[in-house]
């Protein structure tokens, strides 16, 4: 099929919601975009699948080494994970996705689990077993008690993933765990770094405010 310019549309590889598999899909329109407070350019594509005409919208990010791979925007959105997250982590974390989308919940839940190790490495914390290096995050303060909680029900459903129970892993659960991981990577590594900065600007902002306030005394005083 050509478009009304006479040239052929683009192809895409992509997973289909309603095959419910990786497809070829032809590209119908695309947006392109340059955020420059992030410094980044975004490609919004629409794209119809070439096996059942279902319509999926995709984007690609370039953060200045080439574009991502597309990533599914609607329907059920899985977005991509923030460069400042340690690349082994996105990695670990895009690996769990896939999973998901292969329908493999059981191995999805362990690859979150392994997810959990990788903070606990990146932080320098390698203790002899997951729940004791998850304990010396808590202890340092870098887990609180609502991210320690997760930590520890993810770690608890990966456990349950990796040892043979005859049980299997719900989608449910599986959906659950890919987003409370994505949610721990943000808190830790994301949403931390930014309130760190966000208070040194206040600060930086709040002695700027006071110098400018502060009378100026004239030599006869």
């Amino acid at each position: 099929m050509t478009d009304p310019w006479g040239s052929t549309p683009p192809k895409l590889l992509v997973w289909c919601t309603d095959c419910e598999k990786t497809v070829h899909a032809t590209q119908r329109g695309v947006v392109s975009k340059w955020h420059e407070d992030q410094g980044i350019s975004v490609d919004t594509k629409l794209v119809s699948c070439d096996v059942c005409d279902r319509a999926l919208l995709f984007g690609q990010v370039d953060w200045g080494d080439g574009y991502d791979e597309p990533v599914r925007w609607w329907p059920d959105a899985d977005r991509p994970l923030n460069p400042v997250i340690p690349e082994a982590l996105r990695n670990e974390h895009d690996e769990a996705r896939r999973c998901y989308l292969a329908k493999a919940y059981t191995a999805t839940v362990v690859m979150i689990r392994r997810t959990l190790e990788g903070v606990c490495a990146s932080h320098g914390v390698n203790e002899r077993t997951l729940v004791k290096s998850l304990d010396k995050l808590r202890d340092d303060g870098r887990l609180d008690a609502r991210l320690y909680d997760w930590a520890t029900e993810l770690r608890l459903l990966g456990n349950d993933g990796a040892h043979y129970s005859g049980n299997p892993v719900s989608r449910e659960f599986a959906r659950d765990a890919l987003d409370f991981g994505e949610a721990m990577l943000d808190y830790m590594y994301v949403l931390t770094a930014r309130f760190e900065g966000f208070k040194l600007r206040r600060q930086a902002d709040r002695q700027q405010h006071n110098q400018a306030s502060t009378p100026v005394m004239s030599p006869e005083s």
